[in-house]
């Protein structure tokens, strides 16, 4: 068994529940949260929101799946990453899971 946590902005929503449904992972916890990223090591004419502390709007994921789905979600992140034209894409890690209920 295999933990996936997937991290994307809220505009990703519906693809990444299409790429989960894709992998055949049929159940899995999602959550608004707030993505923050810390520019203040950024020179200022090369940050695009023109301040030091940048948050948006976010969506976390997690699922348990058997560890054969995993290739497959990553190879259908990154399809869709490499296809993304903004700075933003979808985050994804797994864990491996010792013992679960």
């Amino acid at each position: 068994m295999k933990l996936l946590i997937i991290t994307a902005i809220s505009s990703f929503d519906s693809e990444v529940k299409r790429m989960l449904k894709q992998a055949d992972v049929k159940t899995f916890t999602y959550k608004t949260v707030t993505g923050f990223k810390d520019l203040s090591e950024e020179a200022i004419e090369s940050n695009w929101f023109g301040s030091k502390i940048n948050e948006n709007e976010s969506i976390l994921y997690y699922a348990f799946v058997k560890k054969e789905k995993v290739d497959s979600f990553f190879e259908l992140v990154d399809a869709f990453n490499g296809e993304q034209k903004s700075a933003s894409h979808v985050h994804v890690a797994v864990l491996n899971i010792e013992k679960s209920n």
